[in-house]
């Protein structure tokens, strides 16, 4: 709903604060206004400002009132409507943004004034909401409603319990109506951080500092406006911050942890083991022939015979794309295998770790209502450099589409986001520090740790790579090639750094543990610089380690991807939604490798350090050609 002139709103708490920003605002766009307050002076000084926009925008006769009320006492409410209803006989928007504060100290409330803040904040919200959809029923057009909750309503307010549980309610209430959207009826809410009012204003100013500091209006009323404007908005909540920027809440991973589908529908009989038509006798596959690091040596590609009808249990998966990895040479020289022994037994085996691609066929048995022919899935499994793969269909991951992007989010993405949060325990407030900051899992964990409200400090080699990370937002860019990474990390931050993401090993892990501040945590996720030494991948020593660790309290953490597998559908969701969102950004590297004849040339590519972003091999000729944008 776009506001104008012929529009008609109604808001509660309007004669200051929030409530009054939000009349001001909706007059600027012409509107009407009932401006409804507890407050005869506070209400008549914003009836006065809103009169005075409307003047210099050239509206004349009434467009605007003043109605005293208790919205404690429904009478008083039914009372306002209908005087809002005689004067503009329409109803748009309503917000509800009356609310008060409330002592912390309630066990000893003997006289029960903490039911007053319920009353307020949400009994008079849920009869607000009530007499509004009345009104917007009565003429079957749009409406929204807005209900001013809080992110005290979203997260635990120590110091204000009473105000947190009636804003909490708020939240649930609102977004328990998502149904009257069929009724082109939406109800949403409002979930700011503090703002400067008087009652934020009574609070201690450090709790204010830790979250970023005062909100503006501005970006308040912004997110009203999204909310009133976004027609597919319906029963939601949107939270507002400095930290993280407006977001809607719950995200769509934290949705589907409570959400109750129902039972799931089995494939149709007829579709089972059936393949798509059109399908190859045979198909090509980059095979592992020969252990070694040299992944040009240890490869090469070997045409099989398509084994038809697909498995039970299983689906045939045609691969549009595959992601190139540090360790995929550490794959080619069998240190992923328990032993040499078993690495040779396994020979000949497929290269590559993921891929993405489209269902080209589904075996008996297979339930999952989110695979069907056609449909985009991803796979992340051994065995990723192939034109075709058959894989367990509880292994297969549903994606909205097999793009480049989505492969980056898996071994890359992952690794990024499982790594900071089940390795490093990444909390706000730090300063991170990321080396490799420009590569395939670096530009994940920058920017993650950026979402979590922390200093970023990203290392890389070159200027399109700095130029990468200061877009994707990176507080400090260390290029190797033009300033020592050691002196810039004394000088900058004499007492360490909290967190470091360390993918290069070497000389790089042992700059990054002597920045390690004390209580720092240092997660090795990799070590690209030893991976294709001569006589292959060569321990280092670290003598004096230990007592190290021990002086400054210290944690050296590793992380294996595989050891984390069963949340690894809840984090490509995650990450997905932050990408489409907006609230992620994806560099795929714009050097194009076609066909799995590119695979070794994407590789070496890889390892040469020249690569910025994600390096991506596409498989099909199918898939449409690499688009690469800026950032």
């Amino acid at each position: 709903m776009i506001i104008g002139a012929g529009h008609a709103a109604l808001i509660t708490g309007a004669g200051s604060g929030i409530g009054r920003a939000l009349a001001l605002a909706l007059a600027e766009k012409g509107a009407s206004v009932s401006i409804v307050d507890f407050d005869s002076g506070n209400g008549l000084e914003t009836l006065n400002l809103v009169k005075e926009v409307h003047s210099r925008l050239g509206i004349s006769g009434t467009a605007a009132i003043f109605v005293q009320c208790d919205v404690t006492k429904p009478e008083e409410l039914s009372l306002a409507f209908a005087k809002h209803h005689s004067a503009f006989g329409r109803l748009d928007v309503c917000i509800n943004s009356a609310g008060i504060g409330g002592n912390s100290d309630f066990i000893n409330d003997d006289k029960g004034t903490w039911r007053r803040v319920i009353d307020v904040n949400f009994v008079a919200i849920v009869e607000c909401t009530r007499q509004a959809v009345k009104a917007m029923r009565a003429r079957g057009q749009p409406g929204v409603i807005i209900n001013l909750a809080s992110a005290a309503g979203l997260y635990p307010a120590p110091l204000m319990p009473i105000y947190s549980g009636s804003k909490g309610g708020v939240v649930l209430f609102t977004r328990s109506l998502s149904r009257l959207r069929r009724e082109k009826i939406r109800v949403n809410a409002l979930c700011p951080e503090f703002i400067e009012t008087p009652m934020a204003k009574s609070l201690d100013r450090k709790i204010i500092d830790i979250t970023g500091g005062y909100l503006s209006m501005d970006k308040l009323i912004h997110g009203a406006f999204q909310l009133i404007e976004d027609d597919s908005k319906g029963g939601v909540c949107l939270w507002i911050t400095n930290r993280r920027g407006p977001e809607y809440w719950p995200s769509e991973e934290e949705e589907n942890k409570f959400l109750v589908h129902g039972r799931r529908k089995r494939i149709p009989q007829e579709s089972k083991g059936l393949p798509s038509p059109n399908l190859p006798t045979s198909f090509d596959q980059l095979m592992v022939h020969k252990l070694s690091s040299n992944f040009r040596v240890a490869t090469k590609i070997v045409t099989v015979p398509l084994r038809l009808p697909v498995r039970e249990g299983h689906v045939l998966i045609k691969n549009y794309y595959a992601g190139v990895n540090a360790s995929d040479v550490n794959y080619s020289s069998g240190r992923y295998f328990a032993n040499e022994k078993e690495a040779l037994s396994r020979l000949p085996f497929v290269a590559g770790f993921e891929s993405v691609g489209v269902v080209a066929g589904i075996g008996p048995g297979v339930a999952l209502d989110e695979i069907a022919l056609g449909s985009a899935v991803a796979t992340f499994s051994y065995g990723g450099f192939t034109e075709y793969s058959q894989v367990p269909a509880k292994s297969v991951i549903p994606v909205p589409s097999p793009t480049p992007e989505v492969v980056a989010i898996l071994v890359s993405g992952l690794t990024a986001s499982l790594g900071l949060q089940e390795a490093g325990k990444m909390r706000s407030g730090e300063t991170v520090l990321v080396t490799a900051a420009a590569g395939g899992t670096g530009q994940f964990a920058v920017q993650l740790a950026k979402l979590a409200g922390n200093k970023v400090i990203g290392t890389c080699g070159g200027s399109d790579k700095a130029a990468l990370l200061s877009s994707l937002g990176v507080d400090r860019v260390i290029d190797y090639k033009a300033e020592d990474i050691k002196t810039v990390l004394k000088k900058e931050y004499p007492r360490g750094v909290d967190l470091v993401y360390e993918s290069v090993g070497g000389t790089m892990f042992d700059t990054c543990l002597n920045a390690l501040a004390t209580f720092g945590r240092l997660i090795v996720i990799g070590m690209i610089s030893q991976y294709q030494g001569e006589g292959g991948w060569q321990p280092r020593n670290y003598p004096g380690l230990c007592e190290k660790l021990l002086w400054k309290s210290q944690t050296i953490v590793g992380f294996y991807l595989m050891h984390h597998n069963k949340l690894w559908k809840e984090h490509v969701a995650k990450l997905h939604s932050l990408h489409s969102r907006g609230k992620l950004k994806i560099a795929v590297d714009p050097t194009p490798f076609t066909g799995l004849s590119s695979a070794c040339d994407a590789v070496e590519y890889l390892h040469s350090g020249k690569s910025v972003g994600k390096v991506i091999i596409r498989i099909s000729m199918d898939a449409p050609a690499l688009q690469i944008s800026r950032l």
